[in-house]
């Protein structure tokens, strides 16, 4: 029995599945890698960042100019559409095998793919709102009113709904995800390096008997595993969700 078999019969059986995914899943969209990133150098501030300094909360309050044109070039990427692994988990939420999604991503692909039960760790760029009111706005506000987006309302900074570096995750969304972890019978964890925490760590909360990591390099969590897959995370979905009767 071939591996994405074997995924496909433990899918087969299970009634209470969970999926956690990481950057890995949206890659196969076209959206890169963020922590492959080199540094960036900005003229006006005459120094060269990394990625992770310009996505900080610090920077943000401090540069919030060279910050939106980092994130509207680097980390917004609108014309990614999802992929065959977005669909495939879709199709296994449609079946009612999975019940939940977590994901670290916050570009939307798994919502606009068809998945319902998303709770995003770090956000999403769907989502902002301005900082004084509290007033929503859509992506395409934040994307248009350059440099900085202001409040039509009451002037003030319109931040992307996004956890950034230096900034806690929402309590809410860890609470259920937490709660959809413990609870699930099979755990597919795909295209994460499990390395970036607080949001790596949810894991632990996973007691059931299917562990499955999808990874195209090794993970803490390898050894736990029932099954470990070396391939596109995509592909795997895609085929394992094929074989189901």
């Amino acid at each position: 029995m071939t591996d994405i078999e074997r995924l496909s019969e433990i899918l087969s059986r299970s009634k209470n599945a969970v999926f956690f995914g990481g950057a890995g899943m949206s890659t196969e969209s076209g959206i890169p890698d963020f922590r492959s990133a080199n540094g960036i150098y900005s003229q006006k501030l005459n120094q060269t960042f990394s990625p992770e300094e310009m996505a900080s909360h610090d920077f943000f309050m401090a540069h919030p100019e060279e910050f939106f044109a980092f994130y509207r070039e680097r980390i917004v990427h609108l014309d990614a559409k999802p992929n065959a692994g977005h669909f495939a988990l879709a199709e296994l939420e449609r079946r009612s095998i999975l019940n939940a999604i977590v994901t670290q991503n916050i570009d939307g692909l798994h919502q606009a793919a068809g998945s319902n039960v998303v709770h995003e760790l770090h956000g999403s760029i769907r989502r902002n709102f301005c900082l004084k009111c509290g007033t929503d706005y859509d992506i395409d506000f934040v994307m248009k009113n350059i440099p900085v987006p202001r409040c039509s309302r009451c002037g003030g900074i319109v931040k992307p709904d996004v956890v950034l570096y230096g900034e806690q995750l929402n309590n809410a969304t860890v609470r259920a995800a937490v709660l959809a972890i413990a609870s699930a019978d099979t755990l597919i964890v795909g295209g994460t390096s499990l390395i970036v925490y607080p949001a790596a760590g949810l894991i632990d909360c996973f007691n059931g008997p299917h562990l499955i990591l999808i990874n195209k390099t090794a993970t803490r969590a390898d050894d736990d595993a029932e099954l470990v897959i070396r391939e596109n995370i995509g592909k795997t979905l895609a085929e394992a969700v094929a074989l189901l009767k």
